[in-house]
């Protein structure tokens, strides 16, 4: 008999809250947008970690820590913030975290010394972690015949917001400086803690858990729910190679194409195309295709990395093939990311928050892993070791995926 997780993790008289029967589009797009400003935070530093680090005097073996700081800030928050959608009134929780975000970007932005970015990089990414309170939140407003669809436009918001940032970064940075991007994207973040203090509605969880509890709870539901087991698997194989593709690809572009930092920038652009996959991917969870769909996006990331090797090297057949990979390798990486949140906010309203942080702190670390799997490759053998190991991760994905019940999905 299959357990009552509701039992194993709630209070028996705790009431489980229902979903809004109905949803705007107007608040759709809104909360896509603010998904995709907070989402851009975690990326903007990564083109711009020689120059940041270059002018706050960091040593060149250190200036990974300018992103590490901020993926450590984001990936504490998944696991320790998040899960407080569950017990917390939603739209209060969010405000704290966009002001956090909002502060830590100015201090970062007027920083002088690598110690004070460092300690402002962490609160960025804690901050930032708002974007996943804010997707459930919009699950939770959503009924159930279209959950699929607007959790996959909000999260084609916060999928352009994280292939957006890249460019946006580089082309500011040539136009004035990299303390401009930060200051900008305060800003930005001041006024959006206005917009959503005015146009969200309240949201109070019926939890009455303990905070210990409420993270205690979070080991039971890990291993009670294998669809969230398999789903954050999955993702975060197709994840790490996302993340090995564009941590490499800049320097292949630098040294095998030659291009300058404004052309990475406009080569990033072309991975946005595959933030459209999002709601196409919703939609088709929503009729119940959610197999035949998570195949295709799979197939798509492994498909890319072949894509990669076509063409003489340097030529401008291989960059051509570079880009359509790079559109191909986004489009599916942004569908299974829908499809797998659709599979989680499915199992039990209550647990959404805590679902989506124990589904995001996973395939982060895939992601981790993925740069640094890419990074150590690329430095050792160039293209082709970089190229074999994110082929080989979606594959992974794959065959772990065909071990998968047809009920499960």
């Amino acid at each position: 008999m299959k357990p009552n997780t509701n039992s194993l993790l709630q209070p028996p008289d705790q009431k489980i809250p229902r979903a809004s029967t109905h949803l705007s589009s107007w608040m759709t797009v809104f909360l896509a947008a603010a998904c995709g400003l907070l989402a851009a935070n975690i990326y903007y530093a990564q083109p711009l970690v020689g120059l940041i680090g270059e002018s706050l005097g960091l040593p060149r073996a250190a200036t990974g820590l300018i992103v590490t700081m901020t993926q450590i800030g984001y990936g504490a928050g998944l696991l320790l913030i998040v899960p407080l959608g569950d017990l917390f009134e939603n739209r209060r929780l969010t405000l704290v975290l966009v002001v956090l975000a909002a502060v830590a970007l100015l201090a970062a932005g007027a920083s002088t010394q690598p110690g004070f970015f460092l300690a402002a990089s962490l609160f960025v990414g804690l901050g930032t972690v708002a974007v996943q309170v804010l997707v459930p939140y919009a699950a939770h407003m959503a009924p159930e015949a279209e959950r699929g669809r607007v959790v996959g436009n909000v999260m084609s918001g916060l999928m352009l917001g994280i292939m957006l940032a890249r460019p946006v970064a580089s082309f500011i940075t040539q136009l004035s400086s990299w303390h401009v991007v930060f200051m900008l994207s305060g800003s930005a973040m001041a006024g959006l803690a206005l917009l959503l203090g005015w146009m969200l509605p309240q949201r109070v969880p019926t939890s009455r858990l303990r905070y210990a509890d409420l993270l205690a709870s979070m080991g039971r539901i890990a291993t009670t729910m294998p669809v969230l087991r398999r789903r954050a698997l999955y993702h975060a194989c197709l994840f790490g190679a996302f993340s090995l593709f564009w941590t490499t690809t800049p320097l292949l572009l630098t040294e095998s194409f030659h291009l300058s930092q404004g052309e990475i920038a406009l080569f990033a652009l072309a991975g946005v195309a595959g933030a459209i996959a999002a709601p196409i991917a919703g939609r088709v969870a929503d009729r119940g295709w959610t197999r035949i769909a998570t195949w295709a996006a799979m197939l798509a990331v492994a498909g890319a990395f072949l894509m990669t090797s076509i063409g003489e090297p340097g030529s401008h057949w291989r960059l051509a093939f570079l880009v359509v990979a790079a559109v191909v390798l986004d489009f599916g990486v942004s569908a299974n990311m829908t499809l797998g949140q659709r599979a989680i906010f499915g199992l039990d309203p209550a647990l959404r928050a805590r679902l989506n942080g124990l589904y995001m702190s996973t395939f982060f670390i895939g992601g981790a892993l993925g740069s640094g799997l890419g990074g150590w490759a690329y430095a050792e053998a160039g293209w082709w070791l970089t190229c074999c190991i994110g082929f080989a991760l979606p594959v992974l994905a794959l065959l772990y995926f065909a071990t998968e019940p047809r009920t499960q999905t």
